[in-house]
């Protein structure tokens, strides 16, 4: 959990899941884009992103990898 490989593969996982959030946000509303509350759907998407970091820290199987069974592997 202390490497930098572990840091960054967390960091992309919570964009990823920010992402996701808000468009399920955003699908859920069934609205057209320019009536989206997108404060709303901004918090959605960091409350699911604070939640995918704080899942990554409590299921890190080792000092690798971000889950149970995950292992980072450097590039190059």
């Amino acid at each position: 959990m202390l490497t930098y490989a572990f840091w960054t593969a967390t960091a992309e996982r919570a964009v990823r899941t920010f992402a996701q959030g808000v468009l399920g946000a955003v699908g859920a509303d069934q609205l057209g884009i320019l009536n989206v509350d997108w404060g709303q759907a901004a918090s959605v998407g960091g409350l699911a992103a604070v939640l995918a970091v704080l899942t990554a820290i409590a299921t890190s199987g080792g000092s690798e990898g971000p889950g149970i069974t995950e292992t980072v592997r450097a590039r190059g």
